[in-house]
Formats: C-alpha cells, sequence, structure tokens
C-alpha cells in the first residue's frame, strides 16, 4: 500500500508522532505502532492550541502526523498505520493475500467515506438541520448492519484473527456508539455490540489512551510505547 509523504529536515533520533488522545484517526496509528513496537516520541497536543512544529510539518494541521528522522513526513492516519505494520508485524495484523488486502481496504474506505460522513452528521446534528438526528444515526446504521452481518459468523471483520481492518475501524463505532449509548447498546447489533466490547476492554486501548502530560514545545515528548 502506497504512502504519501514529503519531506522536512528533522534532529531527532526517534519517529515523533503528533497525536490528540480522542481522535479516532489518532487512535488507529496509535495501535498500529503500538502494536508494531517501534519506538516513537508521542507529542500529545491541544487541537485548540496546535503547535508551531506540527503546522510546519503538515500545514492542513491535522492529527495525526508523523515526522521521521530523516524528515519524512506521513499526514494520513492509515499511512501511518501501515508504515509501523509494514515494518513490524508480530500480531499479523497486515495480511499478505492480496484478496484479503482489497476486502480490507473496501472496508476502511467505506468507514472513513460515507460511514464518517454519517457519523459527522449524526454527532453533530444541529449543525445539519437539513434531516433529523434519527435519518443521519439511520444512514451510519448501513454500515453497521455490514458489520454486524460480518462479525455474525466470524470474530473480527475480515475472518478470525484481528487485522488492521478491526484496528482502523473500532475508533470510530466507538464514536458511534458513544454519540447515544443507551441507543447503541439495545440497538438489534449484539455481534457488533460484542466486538466493539472486546477491543475496548483491551490492553491495547488501554494503552493508547492513557492521560499523558500535553506536549511543549520546549520539552521532550515520552516513548511510545513506554518500556516497562
Amino acid at each position: 500500500m502506497e504512502l504519501m509523504s514529503v519531506r522536512l529536515k528533522s534532529q531527532n533520533p526517534y519517529p515523533v508522532l503528533y497525536s490528540f488522545r480522542r481522535c479516532p484517526y489518532a487512535m488507529r496509528a496509535r495501535m498500529a505502532i503500538l502494536a508494531s513496537g517501534l519506538e516513537v516520541e508521542l507529542r500529545d497536543i491541544l487541537l485548540k492550541d496546535k503547535p508551531a512544529e506540527m503546522i510546519e510539518a503538515s500545514p492542513k494541521a491535522t492529527v495525526p502526523v508523523l515526522v521521521e528522522p530523516d524528515g519524512t513526513v506521513l499526514e494520513e492516519s492509515l499511512d501511518i498505520l501501515f508504515w509501523a505494520l509494514s515494518q513490524s508485524d508480530p500480531q499479523n495484523w497486515l495480511p499478505t493475500n492480496d484478496d484479503l488486502q482489497q476486502d480490507i481496504r473496501d472496508l476502511i474506505e467505506e468507514n472513513d467515506g460515507p460511514f464518517k460522513s454519517a457519523l459527522d452528521h449524526y454527532k453533530y446534528h444541529v449543525r445539519f438541520p437539513e434531516k433529523s438526528r434519527e435519518d443521519y444515526r439511520s444512514e451510519g446504521e448501513t454500515f453497521l448492519a455490514k458489520l454486524e452481518a460480518r462479525l455474525s459468523r466470524q470474530a473480527y471483520l475480515a475472518g478470525h484473527k484481528p487485522t488492521c481492518a478491526d484496528v482502523a475501524i473500532f475508533p470510530f463505532i466507538r464514536q458511534f456508539a458513544n454519540s447515544d449509548r443507551t441507543w447503541f447498546d439495545q440497538a438489534p447489533y449484539p455481534a457488533l455490540q460484542t466486538w466493539l466490547e472486546g477491543w475496548l476492554s483491551s490492553g491495547w486501548f488501554t494503552t493508547i489512551m492513557k492521560k499523558r502530560t500535553i506536549w511543549k514545545s520546549d520539552e521532550a515528548g515520552p516513548r511510545f510505547p513506554e518500556l516497562d
């Protein structure tokens, strides 16, 4: 899978990851880096106070952003995910089978496209008065129903073992669920609910969601993942 990158001078011996704790795109990047075992300098930021260093590296100023020691800048969460897993993949989250890779790409594309649009409209429905909140939720349910069908016959989205499809998608399902947790918990998606809870209760998720001090320009960020 091709990575989109640019070059920027860097004096840091570690890759630097700019991240926002609750961003689902940043979550998928941190999950992949954690699973890979690669070590980065983690710079947690506030979206309302983005550091100049991050904006210089990536003028579009969205997280996550990864800056490699050689100056290569990765600005997209999937590029960071595939960058990490292509270097080290002890969990076998990045399959080599071409058909399975295509299936995963198609799932992620639907998640990041039509479902993410429905999610944003559902979560911020007051900004989009053209339709009701329930209408936007119904649009998102198209994807939920597709995932439910898969998970009713297998433990994970792309088969009987976890892959990067699960890692890339579950943060967005979490966000959809949290938009109205009471509704989601009683919705007719038992397999999806079980799958989501499995990821949210995992050690992976606990580790990536640990609260860390907001990065300041005159300080070094912590190493991620932290070494015991």
